[in-house]
């Protein structure tokens, strides 16, 4: 059979290559994977992996030659052939509104969101990694057909009986000395950022005061969003290194040692861990009101301070066993909400459902 994948505009991530690579170490499939490879992102796949520039006659032609196609986004315009099975992953669970949930309308909005229904219409089944997200993700995307919860494949990682040595390897691999508190800072976007273009785009954190406060004792991993990756390029603080580009975004939640972020699904992911989560939501209201609106209210349910100003986080920073110790149970109620079909074998559900064509139900 033939598998092609896409993920986030072409690169070799997400849910899409943690399918893949179970699929390779199963070895029960005899199979032809092609990924569709976004511009600057080709060398970045791993060496052997036969790919097809995306968005040219030779990926709209992979597709629809395809048996399977897995993707965690929405695809160009393709004509899917009967036959073919389109597993839709999505890339998190949904706190922020999405599609035409959301309230912020950009230019030409209307264009892209047609595109997009477009491609919904060619989906079989839309993964949902909690019973709680597979509520807005069907409603969202107005999607009628099956949306099985099985957790998410690319947290498997996260729980894998490696997880302790690869911590290790990437603590090394970034410089962190042992005994060193790795903070993950991983902010979503806005929609009326001007993605780093400009005088616009304004990171929130007072990173020349975390290196007052904390260096020495903590260092900083900055995660920008994969569409605002460059947006802080040139970055030269004591203590914070730029990890926007890093490839594997699993690496840094092993690596790190708490998770700072306002709206992005990444909470979802890293509570896996059962590491400490800090929101620093200083936009809450416009975030709510204006640009997104929300899916669930984050003072209901976030699991640890909900902060607005930047020396608020650097005091919760240092004070990491008192945020453990006061939000315990409002953490194990997130997991339990959000969590619940994580157990690292996500992504042998979802191979099975898919590929032995097991009846799948709403």
């Amino acid at each position: 059979m033939k598998i092609v994948y896409y993920s986030f505009g072409g690169r070799y991530s997400d849910n899409p290559r943690a399918l893949h690579q179970r699929l390779l170490t199963r070895g029960d499939v005899d199979a032809e994977h092609v990924w569709l490879a976004g511009p600057g992102h080709a060398a970045a796949f791993p060496a052997g992996t036969a790919t097809a520039a995306l968005r040219t006659p030779e990926a709209t032609a992979a597709l629809e030659s395809a048996d399977l196609v897995i993707a965690d986004n929405h695809l160009p315009a393709w004509e899917k052939r009967p036959g073919t099975t389109y597993l839709q992953t999505w890339h998190g669970t949904p706190l922020k509104r999405i599609h035409r949930d959301a309230l912020f309308t950009q230019p030409d909005g209307e264009d892209v969101m047609s595109a997009l229904d477009d491609d919904i219409t060619r989906w079989d089944v839309l993964l949902a990694p909690s019973v709680a997200a597979a509520v807005p993700l069907r409603a969202a995307f107005g999607f009628p057909g099956p949306v099985p919860v099985t957790g998410y494949p690319r947290n498997d990682a996260l729980l894998a009986p490696g997880a302790v040595e690869r911590r290790a390897a990437v603590r090394a691999a970034l410089g962190i000395a042992e005994g060193t508190t790795a903070v993950l800072y991983a902010p979503t976007w806005r929609d009326d950022d001007r993605f780093g273009d400009g005088p616009d785009f304004r990171l929130q954190l007072d990173l020349q005061r975390f290196a007052q406060r904390l260096g020495g004792e903590a260092v900083l991993l900055l995660r920008l969003h994969y569409l605002v990756p460059d947006a802080l390029r040139g970055l030269d603080v004591p203590g914070v290194l730029d990890v926007s580009r890093h490839p594997d975004v699993n690496d840094l939640y092993l690596a790190a040692d708490v998770l700072v972020t306002d709206y992005s699904s990444a909470m979802f992911d890293f509570a896996v861990t059962g590491k400490p989560i800090v929101s620093f939501v200083y936009d809450l209201e416009r975030y709510r009101d204006v640009l997104r609106g929300f899916y669930f209210d984050p003072h209901e349910i976030a699991a640890g301070p909900l902060l607005e100003t930047s020396e608020e986080v650097l005091d919760a920073l240092a004070g990491l066993e008192d945020v453990r110790i006061r939000f315990k149970e409002r953490y194990e109620a997130f997991q339990e909400m959000f969590c619940h079909a994580e157990d690292g074998h996500a992504a042998d559900r979802v191979l099975d459902l898919v590929l032995d064509h097991r009846e799948v139900r709403p």
